[in-house]
């Protein structure tokens, strides 16, 4: 009877292993973990990915974002030579792409149905989830144009200067509270890959 029920146990704490472990694989691909709440210490960056004012040169006019996938940063143009620079997680590899959009809509706590693409890579994804601190779109989101890309929060604050999205650029859910509140619909977006030259 005892070797019976060690051998419960072993069974038990094997599954329990593999559970876990499986767990630890979702969580890779893509950094999505939906239902996962960050607390206020998740949500503080390391200093190199704290938003900041910097100096910053472009023909663009104040108030147009620019994002540098390859530098993992958004910037807000302001006055005077400076921009408002946003630490970001940006699309990984096969996911990353360059273009000129506009804002076409804000949401506060974004609902989130995953992408048929989505789900097709990642099946243990729910097919819909109601905003809120768990959901892995975070705090708000900025539609660009008429794509399945946001400007998000994120309820992963840890993969902030990180490659690891479908092509959507997340924030810390602060960051995008505040950049929700700057940019109005219809603003300017440039995405890049590469510094201009």
């Amino acid at each position: 009877m005892l070797l019976c029920r060690v051998g419960s146990l072993l069974i038990l704490l094997a599954s329990l292993s593999t559970v876990s472990s499986h767990a630890v694989a979702q969580s890779r691909d893509g950094g999505d973990q939906p239902g996962y709440v960050p607390t206020a210490r998740d949500e503080e960056l390391d200093p190199k990915w704290q938003r900041t004012v910097v100096f910053y040169r472009t023909s663009e006019p104040p108030g147009t974002i620019i994002v540098h996938t390859n530098e993992r940063y958004l910037y807000v143009v302001q006055p005077g030579g400076r921009a408002l620079r946003y630490g970001i997680g940006v699309g990984r590899e096969g996911f990353q792409w360059q273009g000129l959009l506009k804002i076409t809509r804000k949401q506060e706590w974004p609902d989130w149905p995953p992408p048929d693409e989505m789900i097709q890579r990642q099946p243990y994804l729910p097919r819909w989830m109601a905003g809120g601190p768990g959901n892995p779109l975070g705090a708000r989101a900025l539609y660009l144009g008429t794509t399945v890309y946001r400007i998000h929060g994120t309820n992963q604050p840890q993969t902030i200067g990180s490659a690891v999205s479908s092509g959507c650029f997340r924030l810390t859910n602060p960051d995008v509270s505040d950049l929700y509140d700057r940019i109005p619909v219809g603003t300017k977006v440039v995405v890049r890959q590469r510094p201009e030259v």
